[in-house]
């Protein structure tokens, strides 16, 4: 696992030209829509990911 895990788009306008910030770790800003915004991993559900389907299509 990377050490910083880079957004792929703005959460504000979508668009992909996102650079890192200067604020420190987790902060990137957009150059299309001129705003800077924070990214933080929170950690891991406890339940962890259930499937609803019973499991893999039939062959």
């Amino acid at each position: 696992m990377s050490e910083r895990a880079a957004p792929f788009f703005c959460p504000y306008c979508g668009d992909e030209d996102l650079r890192p910030n200067e604020e420190g770790h987790g902060a990137w800003e957009c150059a299309a829509c001129n705003r800077a915004f924070t990214l933080k991993f929170l950690g891991l559900l406890a339940r962890g990911v259930q499937r609803n389907d019973g499991g893999g299509e039939q062959i």
